[in-house]
């Protein structure tokens, strides 16, 4: 039982911590572009070294 005490705060500081980086990643626009990297991968990379 004495273990719980140790694990259980650990387990609140590492949600917390995921939880910011998620908030974190949201607000400096992460998540805006998505169908860009899709596009992306198709596009031949011949294209982008002749410019």
């Amino acid at each position: 039982m004495s273990v719980l005490v140790y694990l259980i705060p650990i387990a609140l500081v590492f949600g917390l911590g995921g939880l910011a980086a998620f908030i974190w990643a949201l607000r400096s626009g992460q998540y805006d572009d998505l169908d860009g990297a899709g596009e992306r991968v198709l596009l031949d990379d011949d294209d982008r070294a002749a410019r």
